[in-house]
């Protein structure tokens, strides 16, 4: 069986999550049977297994199947995930995790000022320094590699209206 796969990826900062979770909530109220996870939460764990990358990917990938088989179990038919992607060599562990994937990469992206806008509006603390440099060193290496299937401006943009128009766009939604 297909599980139509939406992945949100984008900088640091640019909404992946925020606008993750408006699409969930676009989904609930026309009651699609879908999932909806942040990939950040599935890695916040320490210490990671050593053999795992900086970012906990596989740590995070087994988390990911195992929710997956309950969500399945629930009902759920699709998945909408909040992560940074930054190659589309990436996408084969999604596959393992989710079996039967068809994964669309949604890239979210906004200029480096509103990047640090959003970043700093997450209050002090939370690593910023760190998140403000990462943010701005991910947005060019994002446009150079393209690994998206549909990139999507965020600049001035409502969350909810990004989220309709990427369920739209994708026929996830109808008008």
């Amino acid at each position: 069986m297909k599980v139509p796969t939406i992945i949100v990826t984008g900088p640091v900062g640019v909404g992946k999550t925020t606008v993750a979770n408006e699409m969930g909530m676009l989904l609930l109220g026309a009651k699609v049977p879908h999932a909806t996870v942040d990939f950040d939460q599935l890695t916040a764990c320490y210490p990671r297994p050593a053999d795992d990358d900086r970012w906990g990917t596989k740590l995070g990938l087994l988390n990911l199947a195992a929710l997956w088989k309950n969500y399945e179990l629930s009902g759920a038919r699709r998945l909408l995930i909040a992560r940074v992607i930054e190659s589309r060599s990436e996408l084969e562990g999604f596959r393992e995790a989710i079996p039967g994937a068809d994964l669309l990469l949604v890239r979210l992206r906004a200029k480096p000022e509103t990047l640090r806008t959003r970043i700093r509006q997450r209050g002090p603390g939370r690593g910023m320094e760190w998140h403000l440099k990462r943010a701005i060193e991910l947005a060019p290496l994002m446009d150079a590699r393209r690994v998206e299937d549909l990139l999507v401006e965020t600049d001035g943009r409502d969350p909810m209206n990004i989220a309709r128009d990427i369920l739209l766009r994708l026929g996830w939604l109808t008008a």
